[in-house]
């Protein structure tokens, strides 16, 4: 044999051999990606997941525990709050979340719709707002890189983990402003939790969302709460005085029964009704108006949103905020393997 037929011989082999390693290659790719989940999740990654619930879509996605946190997070706080702050919101977001995945719950489809059975959480405020990249950048506009830089990097402070009590996540209820004290959760909610107790955040005072004020008419309100409640008001024909009486208050500061006509209601009750900022009502009557003066914005329970941002700028840490607002809880590594 020829130098020259040794030499195509050789090169034979080596452009075979290549083929065989691309053709190997390929096969074994397509065969580890017929092994992985729908939206491309891999069974087996160590990597957390969320099935969210996109409502405005009516879809469901897929998307890394983490990235669903800056997503909740910034949709939930000013991201020009204090970074401690954040820090706090991310915590709280978190926990959320693992809960529920740890309860292995599910969307009811009686009441989401049947797309919406496999997602675990919804981007709506009853569970956790979510604004995805696309939404941000829209919302955001210039202003998003160093927005979306801030979110990050409170996401990354704390990321895996979690706030537990007696070493289970806890409820992370949170709000917007509260009227100067939280709200113990069975006063709001039917469910009493022992991390969950009223306790005091004068420092809300300097929030923007600390006062408000609405006005009705005295008919506005009867049909808002009658159609909220199905109790049918009786007023007492010329006594604008007997009207409206608050009878008690919670710990927090907030109704807890109101007496409208001849019908007894919740403080929570007259705020979902007519819209209140607040539970934590007091009330002006005259003939022709009721006018209702409310302090705080939102159910009261947990961590105050604006009070964690004060308290941050006051110099606390994101530990001290979340075991202010979050009695005899701690902050701990969370193993998905826990879950």
């Amino acid at each position: 044999m020829t130098k020259k037929q040794i030499w195509l011989l050789s090169l034979s082999l080596l452009l075979l051999l290549g083929t065989t390693v691309i053709l190997l290659n390929w096969f074994f790719g397509r065969d580890q990606n017929m092994n992985q989940s729908p939206k491309g999740v891999n069974k087996k990654s160590k990597q957390e997941w969320v099935r969210l619930y996109q409502s405005k879509e009516d879809r469901v996605i897929v998307l890394p525990l983490e990235t669903y946190i800056e997503g909740v997070v910034a949709a939930e706080m000013p991201a020009h709050f204090h970074l401690e702050a954040l820090k706090a919101q991310s915590l709280a977001a978190r926990t959320y979340i693992i809960k529920r995945k740890a309860e292995g719950s599910r969307l009811d489809p009686k009441i989401w719709g049947p797309n919406a059975k496999s997602a675990e959480v919804s981007d709506t405020i009853q569970h956790q707002v979510f604004l995805p990249e696309e939404a941000l950048r829209k919302k955001w506009g210039n202003d998003y890189e160093w927005r979306i830089h801030r979110i990050r990097q409170a996401v990354s402070a704390t990321a895996g983990k979690v706030i537990v009590y007696q070493g289970n996540p806890i409820y992370a209820a949170f709000f917007s402003t509260s009227n100067g004290w939280t709200e113990n959760s069975e006063d709001y909610y039917q469910t009493k939790y022992p991390y969950l107790r009223s306790v005091s955040s004068e420092w809300d005072r300097e929030s923007p969302k600390y006062l408000d004020q609405k006005r009705f008419t005295m008919r506005q309100v009867v049909q808002q709460l009658e159609k909220k409640t199905g109790k049918p008001i009786s007023l007492e024909a010329g006594k604008p005085s007997t009207w409206i009486q608050i009878l008690r208050r919670t710990d927090g500061k907030r109704v807890a029964e109101v007496r409208i006509g001849d019908q007894i209601f919740t403080g929570r009750q007259v705020r979902e009704a007519l819209q209140l900022s607040s539970s934590d009502f007091r009330i002006q009557i005259d003939d022709h108006s009721v006018e209702f003066q409310t302090k705080g914005y939102g159910h009261g329970v947990g961590m105050s949103q604006w009070g964690a941002n004060l308290l941050a700028q006051r110099g606390k840490k994101v530990e001290e905020i979340i075991r202010h607002y979050y009695q005899n809880v701690k902050i701990v590594q969370w193993d998905k393997n826990s879950s």
